[in-house]
């Protein structure tokens, strides 16, 4: 049974990575990309039902947070319902995603720049090299200038040297992180493809 997974995930992979090359494999490509994403889809609906199954068994069972747990099933269960009902491009539910969901998503992502700022602090506390006094200069003019951008106090902050920071060094590291992960990705797809790993064998 081992074997024949094995074969069916080269043969598929190849099929996939020929067709781009190859016009007359394109059809066949083609329908193997629609599985993958029918898969997809169903893998997602099957994690959201063990999301809602894993709340509601808390909340059942009377556990720690279970108010937490209460609130985000109504609330994922509601918005399910209310998208399905007036579709997703219905203007009360951009209402309800920019009314509610954005700004719930900011303000996790703030909360997550300064958690990470205070655990940088921290780690320069602990091991103070060139390297953390850097990021955490770099952390906090970032902040500084997001912070007066809109009043224009301090016009070398923001029309000089923040500028340079985003467009050179924190572009160029962002482009550095995405060559790390796209090689990481084609080694890992190509181990998969030659059935050095096999995730698909349960192991």
């Amino acid at each position: 049974m081992r074997i024949v997974a094995l074969v069916l995930a080269i043969l598929t992979g190849l099929i996939i990575l020929v067709g781009y090359f190859v016009p007359a494999l394109v059809p066949i490509q083609i329908i193997l990309l629609n599985w993958a994403i029918i898969l997809a889809g169903m893998a997602t609906l099957v994690g959201v039902f063990n999301l809602i199954l894993v709340h509601a068994t808390k909340i059942t069972q009377r556990e720690k947070g279970t108010a937490y747990s209460a609130i985000l099933v109504i609330c994922l269960v509601a918005t399910l319902l209310f998208g399905i009902g007036v579709g997703p491009d219905h203007p009360d539910m951009r209402l309800l995603v920019n009314a509610i969901i954005v700004p719930a998503e900011a303000s996790l992502m703030a909360v997550l720049a300064v958690t990470l700022l205070y655990a940088s602090i921290r780690l320069l506390r602990r091991r103070a090299n060139l390297m953390s006094i850097l990021f955490i200069a770099t952390a906090i003019l970032m902040l500084i200038g997001s912070a007066t951008l809109p009043f224009g106090e301090i016009g070398v902050l923001n029309d000089i040297l923040r500028p340079w920071f985003q467009h050179v060094l924190a572009l160029g590291g962002a482009r550095g992180i995405l060559i790390g992960v796209a090689l990481g990705t084609l080694t890992t797809g190509l181990r998969v493809l030659f059935g050095v790993d096999r995730p698909y064998g349960g192991k």
